[in-house]
């Protein structure tokens, strides 16, 4: 029989130790280690997960066929988009997000559109399938295609896959599931992991596309051991606020395309609902704003999307000014602070600053400095910028505006969109001369 010992986990990456740490030398987390159960398989035995995968040695690159996939598209063009122009087959695909994101309606919809065109299983381990059907009456129409399977054995599961040989599989959620020959209990981090290779190792030889959901920490990570993003081809996730009725959803890691892609949808009754032009939504209304306002020609992942930055500079209460930043880079707004009161002559230094991009989308783009920097001395000056001005620009340290990638196309966006004057590296060669160009 199969003996028995106790090793320590990170809870945060997986990092094994035959002894408690106080402190993971992997990932720097304190009070992290949790001790889990460990079988030592007999001397001569067979491991607990056995690789169904045929073993065909090295192949010549020239022998190996053409790499065309023919990837599956779901019907909603901006969720396509995300994934790089639709599934792949046999690929794996991490959605994670804060609870009541909308994780598991947005799956219960592609499952429900791609069963049209094959068999689709839909794997709830935290629901009934009563409450599954509860659900898809909701936010579904003719979806009666579709199969429920309430079931969190996952061995159970996949061998019964691999009599029916589905198209694709959503996996409801990852941390509910579990595989009899891992000791450790769901949810822990042995059985996360093992059931995430469990789940690669099924969609790489069956060409089935699979969907799994993943629970988020208190801290806003997905649960589990970093290594659960390392394994999947895709990491999707929602972001921003999701008490509105707006969710983002990004692609953070993608084999099959380009990162940072997102895709915006509206709750609705009936489910999500695709935002076919995201600035507009993230501009809000066209009216007259007041001062600390500026409208940002950014890119996100391929596509240009106007935003609006806002900025409020207040006299400091207190000896320390606070420098609060919400959907952007803390150090870079510290930076742009410091470039304004040395290149640009604003005294900031007894003033509190506020920084925040309206609509909940995170920009992280070196773009947007100048966009930062002329609303808060828009704030600061309490003069508006006037409403048909987008700018975008890199500020450097010595108070330069640098070029930045896809200028034309983000003046294009811009002007498609109203914006009769555009602000950039090519006319703004410095913050101070950009200030003049808009504040006067």
């Amino acid at each position: 029989m199969a003996k028995s010992r106790s090793v320590y986990f990170c809870s945060g990456c997986g990092f094994e130790s035959p002894r408690w740490l106080g402190r993971c030398p992997q990932c720097d987390a304190w009070n992290s280690f949790d001790e889990r159960p460990f079988a030592i398989a007999p001397k001569g035995g067979r491991a607990a997960t056995t690789s169904r995968t045929s073993n065909v040695g090295p192949i010549p690159l020239h022998e190996i066929g053409s790499a065309g996939i023919n990837r599956i598209r779901i019907g909603l063009p901006e969720f396509d988009a995300v994934l790089g122009g639709g599934i792949v087959p046999g690929s794996l695909t991490l959605v994670g997000g804060p609870p009541g994101a909308g994780k598991s309606t947005l799956l219960l919809q592609i499952a429900a559109r791609l069963a049209a065109q094959g068999e689709v299983v839909y794997v709830c381990g935290e629901e009934s399938a009563a409450q599954v059907k509860l659900r898809a009456e909701r936010v579904l129409a003719g979806a009666d295609m579709l199969h429920v399977y309430p079931e969190t054995n996952l061995r159970s599961v996949l061998d019964t896959l691999d009599r029916r040989r589905p198209i694709a599989i959503v996996v409801d959620s990852i941390q509910t599931v579990w595989l009899p020959e891992a000791e450790a209990y769901a949810g822990s981090v042995t059985q996360i992991r093992d059931c995430t290779q469990a789940l690669m190792e099924y969609a790489k030889r069956t060409g089935c596309a699979c969907f799994i959901v993943g629970h988020v920490t208190k801290d806003g990570a997905i649960a589990g051991p970093r290594l659960l993003e390392h394994l999947v081809d895709t990491v999707l996730y929602f972001e921003g606020e999701t008490s509105g009725e707006h969710r983002i959803l990004r692609a953070y890691k993608n084999r099959f395309g380009s990162i940072d892609e997102i895709c915006v949808f509206t709750m609705r009754d009936s489910g999500l609902q695709e935002v076919a032009n995201p600035s507009q939504l993230f501009l809000g209304a066209r009216a007259e704003r007041a001062s600390g306002s500026s409208v940002v020609a950014s890119i996100v992942g391929s596509r240009p999307v106007l935003v609006e930055v806002q900025a409020l500079v207040g006299e400091a209460a207190y000896g320390t000014p606070r420098r609060l930043a919400n959907n952007l880079d803390q150090q870079r707004l510290a930076m742009i602070i410091a470039v304004l009161e040395r290149r640009a002559g604003f005294a900031l230094g007894t003033h509190d600053v506020y920084a925040s991009v309206a609509g909940g989308l995170r920009i992280v783009e070196p773009a947007a400095d100048l966009g930062i920097a002329l609303a808060i001395a828009s704030s600061f000056r309490n003069v508006a910028i006037p409403a048909q001005v987008a700018v975008f620009g890199e500020l450097g340290l010595s108070g330069e505006v640098r070029g930045v990638h896809a200028a034309d196309r983000r003046a294009a966006e811009a002007k498609k969109l109203g914006y009769t004057e555009v602000v950039s590296p090519s006319n703004a060669r410095d913050i101070a001369a950009a200030i003049r160009l808009v504040l006067g």
